[in-house]
C-alpha cells in the first residue's frame, strides 16, 4: 500500500506540472503579459482577445486527437511530446516582432495544451485511481493552473520591471525553458498505467482497464452517447465563461478599476495561491455528494463572481469576484475528468474527454474574441463579465437537467457507468 500511494503521488506531481506547463503557463501567462503585448504589438483589444482565440483554436482542433493517440499509444509519449510543442509556441510567442507571428505561437501552445491536459485528465487519473478516488486525483491534478497563476503573478511584473518594454519576451522564453523541463521529467518518469510497475489503482483493489498503448478506440460507444452530448454542452459554458474572465481580469483592473499592472498580478497571484486546493474541495465534495451537485454548486458561484467584477464599483467588489473565483477556479475540469472516467471506463476516458473538450474548446475559442469586441465597442469589459456571469448561469440550469443518479463515496472502484 506504502509503493501504491507512492507511485500515485508521484502520477500526480507529474500531472499537476503538466497543466502548469500547458495551461498555467502558456494560456494564464498570457492575461499577465497582455497589457505589454499590447503597447509593445500596438493592437486593440480584439487583436488582443483574437491572439488568446488563436490559441484556443490549436487547443480545440487538437483534444479529440490527443485522446485518441492517448488510448492508441499511452499518454506518457503524448504528454511529453505535447510539452515540446508547448515550449516551442511560447519561444516563437516571444521570438517574432509581428501580430501575424504572435498568432502562430499561440496557436502552437493551445495544440500542446491539450494534448498535455487530455491525456492526463482523462487517461491517467482514470488509469491511477479507482472510482471513490477519481474526483480527488483530478482536483489535484487541475491545481496546476493556480500555479501557474502563483507563479506568474509576481514574476512578470517583476521581469516587467528589471528589463523595461521588452520584457515580455523574456518572460515567454522562460515559461518555454519550464515546459521542456516538464516534459523531460514527464518522458523519463510517467507511467501510463499502475500493472507496469506491479500495482493496482489508488483507493481500489481491480486491475485497471485502461491499455498502455495499443487499444481501440470504440468511437461508435463514445460518440453515440447522448449524455455525453449533453455533458459537453455545459463544459461549453464553462470555457465561455471563465475564459473571457480570466483572459481580461487584469485588463479589467487596469483600465476599469484604474489599478496599476503590478498590483493587478499581486492579486491573480493571490487568486492562484487561494484557488489551487479548489479542485480538490470540489473532487472530494463530488466523490461524497455526487458530480451533477458540485457542477451546479460551481457554476451558481462562478457566475456571481464573473457579474459582480462587471457591475461592481471598487476594490470591495474586485475581492468579492476574486474570492469567488478562487474558491471553484479549476473545479469544473476536474469534476468532468471524473465523470468521463465513471461513464467510460480508464480505457475510453481520454477519447470521451476529448470529445468533451472540443466542445469545451469551442466556447474557449469564440469568447476572446467576442469579449474584445464587446469591449471596444462598448468602451469597457462590464458587459463582457455580465455576459460571462450569465453563461455560467445557464451552465448551472443544463447541469440541473443531465440525467443520472449521483455517485457517493460508498460507491467501488470502478464505478463505471453511474454518475
Amino acid at each position: 500500500m506504502g509503493r501504491r500511494a507512492g507511485y500515485a503521488a508521484l502520477v500526480l506531481a507529474l500531472a499537476v506540472l503538466s497543466v502548469f506547463a500547458g495551461l498555467g503557463l502558456a494560456r494564464f501567462g498570457y492575461s499577465m503579459l497582455l497589457p505589454s503585448m499590447q503597447k509593445a504589438l500596438g493592437i486593440s483589444n480584439a487583436g488582443a482577445g483574437q491572439l488568446q482565440s488563436w490559441n484556443l483554436v490549436g487547443y480545440l482542433l487538437t483534444v479529440v486527437g490527443a485522446g485518441a493517440l492517448a488510448a492508441r499509444h499511452g499518454a506518457r509519449r503524448v504528454i511529453a511530446a505535447a510539452l515540446v510543442v508547448t515550449a516551442l509556441g511560447m519561444l516563437v510567442t516571444g521570438l517574432v516582432p509581428t501580430f501575424a507571428g504572435a498568432c502562430a505561437g499561440r496557436f502552437l501552445a493551445g495544440v500542446g495544451g491539450a494534448g498535455a491536459k487530455v491525456p492526463v485528465l482523462g487517461g491517467r487519473v482514470a488509469a491511477w485511481f479507482a472510482g471513490r478516488r477519481r474526483g480527488l486525483a483530478a482536483g489535484v491534478a487541475v491545481s496546476g493552473s493556480s500555479v501557474g497563476l502563483m507563479v506568474t503573478g509576481p514574476l512578470v511584473p517583476w521581469v516587467l520591471d528589471r528589463y523595461g518594454p521588452e520584457g515580455w519576451r523574456l518572460c515567454w522564453y522562460l515559461f518555454a525553458g519550464a515546459a521542456l523541463v516538464i516534459a523531460l521529467l514527464a518522458g523519463v518518469l510517467l507511467r501510463d498505467r499502475p500493472d507496469q510497475v506491479g500495482l493496482r489503482p489508488y483507493g481500489g483493489t481491480g486491475a485497471v482497464s485502461a491499455p498502455g498503448g495499443g487499444g481501440r478506440v470504440r468511437w461508435r460507444d463514445v460518440a453515440g452517447s447522448g449524455y455525453l452530448w449533453h455533458l459537453a454542452a455545459v463544459y461549453f459554458a464553462f470555457g465561455f465563461a471563465y475564459i473571457m474572465y480570466s483572459t481580461f481580469f487584469v485588463k479589467h483592473l487596469v483600465q476599469g478599476y484604474e489599478w496599476n499592472q503590478a498590483d493587478a498580478g499581486r492579486l491573480w497571484m493571490r487568486i492562484g495561491a487561494a484557488s489551487i486546493a479548489s479542485g480538490l474541495v470540489w473532487g472530494v465534495f463530488s466523490d461524497r455528494f455526487g458530480r451533477r451537485l458540485a457542477l451546479g454548486l460551481i457554476f451558481l458561484v462562478q457566475g456571481a463572481a464573473f457579474a459582480v467584477l462587471g457591475v461592481g464599483h471598487g476594490t470591495g467588489a474586485v475581492y468579492v469576484s476574486a474570492g469567488l473565483f478562487a474558491l471553484t477556479a479549476w473545479s469544473i475540469p476536474a469534476v468532468v475528468a471524473a465523470v468521463a472516467g465513471d461513464r467510460f471506463g480508464a480505457a475510453m476516458a481520454p477519447p470521451a474527454l476529448g470529445l468533451m473538450t472540443l466542445v469545451f474548446g469551442l466556447g474557449q475559442a469564440l469568447s476572446p474574441y467576442a469579449g474584445g469586441w464587446l469591449a471596444d465597442a462598448t468602451g469597457s469589459f462590464v458587459v463582457p463579465m455580465v455576459l460571462a456571469g450569465g453563461v455560467a448561469w445557464a451552465g448551472a440550469v443544463g447541469t440541473a437537467l443531465l440525467p443520472g443518479r449521483r455517485l457517493g463515496s460508498r460507491d467501488q472502484a470502478g464505478a463505471e457507468g453511474s454518475v
